[in-house]
């Protein structure tokens, strides 16, 4: 069974947590992270704010402009084509165009379980038993982070709302702090090393048993 280290706020070893082997012993799959990822960037995306209108848009032009022949021009149908002033414009920007991509729930949740397990055979995966302070300081709880084997950027997980720990590590560049039912594929990619609070481990577990179920 896989396990993860647990660290008191003194930055000591306290032992060692076994979670899931279904959540954090999954088989490495690069392709399904990607396709996970690329989704989830894709159905951010907004569309574009310029719109322009072709030539069944524009207003006018209903009227052919010449007769067909007997003027010595090229035969024009309306005054309206992309190659007359005030036309449509061909092949421009919309800004309903719909980016959404779709994938499997259970796709999703192993890409997920792939990425932690990645993240926990390299050694990017700690957990933090409790967080005390009196105030909702930032300085206190960067010393806090700084005594654990932290070394790059931290992505914090935490099992329910608490604005002394949310407030005391806004104002940290490298650190970013979500609820643990939040956790998406996005941000696993994006920081260096994972920290899990222990009761975030538990509730992680019931959540994804729970969708399993249903």
């Amino acid at each position: 069974m896989a396990k993860i280290t647990l660290y008191n706020q003194q930055g000591e070893k306290t032992g060692d947590i076994q979670v899931s082997d279904v959540i954090f012993g999954a088989k490495f799959n690069q392709d399904l992270i990607h396709q996970a990822l690329v989704r989830q960037q894709a159905n951010a995306r907004v569309s574009e704010i310029t719109f322009t209108k072709t030539k069944a848009e524009v207003r006018g032009g209903g009227r052919k402009p010449f007769p067909q022949k007997g003027t010595g021009k090229a035969r024009q149908g309306s005054i309206r084509n992309p190659h007359w002033k005030g036309g449509g414009v061909a092949f421009g920007p919309k800004n309903n165009r719909n980016y959404t991509q779709m994938m499997p729930r259970k796709q999703r949740r192993l890409a997920l379980f792939s990425a932690l397990s990645e993240k926990l055979t390299g050694g990017k995966i700690i957990a933090l038993d409790k967080y005390e302070s009196k105030d909702a300081k930032t300085k206190n709880f960067m010393e806090m982070l700084h005594k654990l084997p932290i070394e790059k950027d931290v992505l914090i997980l935490i099992p329910e709302k608490d604005d002394k720990i949310q407030k005391s590590s806004a104002n940290l560049p490298y650190v970013k702090t979500m609820l643990v039912n939040y956790l998406n594929i996005r941000d696993l990619q994006r920081f260096d090393q994972i920290l899990f609070f222990e009761k975030s481990l538990k509730k992680m577990e019931e959540l994804f048993s729970t969708q399993e179920e249903a």
